[in-house]
């Protein structure tokens, strides 16, 4: 996930996204493309505690230099897309675990990110908040998207159009389900 999220150089091999290949890229470079094509969902939502909703996904707009109204607009939008529009205004002790993880998806897509990298988003939800969030992304897949979700739990995996299975860092498995994959 670090790699794929240019957190990190990778040593050898090549990697190439959006047509560049990542080792060349400076840090800021590096740091440009993440704030404006890679969203990132993590396990937990890492939400400021003393921020709303709303201003938690205004946070990438704000380093990418996006002015208030407009910066606002997007953040309402993104919550609205994640079902959290009357949620706005909330603390993030206010609301739910899945809720929460909502506003973290809304904050990795709020800049409209061609990757969204999300690392064990359902771990630490009950099943019924964590097939939402799974068909959110399946939504977000459907209209262009990249998801790379990297998860240990085989239902999360099935919901996939493509499956790599990593052991020991090697690749031992990759199936690919066409009908599961956006035009």
């Amino acid at each position: 996930m670090h790699l794929l999220g240019l957190l990190e150089r990778p040593d050898s091999g090549h990697y190439a996204l959006l047509g560049r290949e990542v080792a060349d890229l400076s840090e800021d470079e590096r740091a440009l493309i993440r704030n404006r094509e890679i969203g990132f969902v993590f396990q937990w939502p890492a939400l400021l505690p003393r921020a709303s909703a709303l201003e938690n996904v205004e946070l990438p707009l704000i380093y990418a230099g996006i002015g208030g109204a407009k910066r606002r607009r997007k953040a309402k939008e993104a919550l609205e897309r994640v079902g959290l529009c009357e949620h706005m205004f909330h603390w993030p002790n206010q609301l739910s675990g899945g809720q929460q993880q909502r506003v973290a998806i809304a904050r990795a897509i709020v800049s409209t990110p061609a990757l969204v990298l999300a690392d064990e988003p359902t771990g630490s939800l009950d099943s019924t908040t964590g097939n939402e969030i799974l068909s959110l992304f399946e939504k977000l897949q459907q209209i262009g998207r990249t998801i790379v979700v990297v998860t240990h739990a085989p239902d999360v995996a099935e919901r996939a159009g493509r499956q790599i299975t990593l052991h020991d860092g090697r690749i031992v498995g990759d199936h690919f389900e066409p009908d599961k994959v956006a035009p």
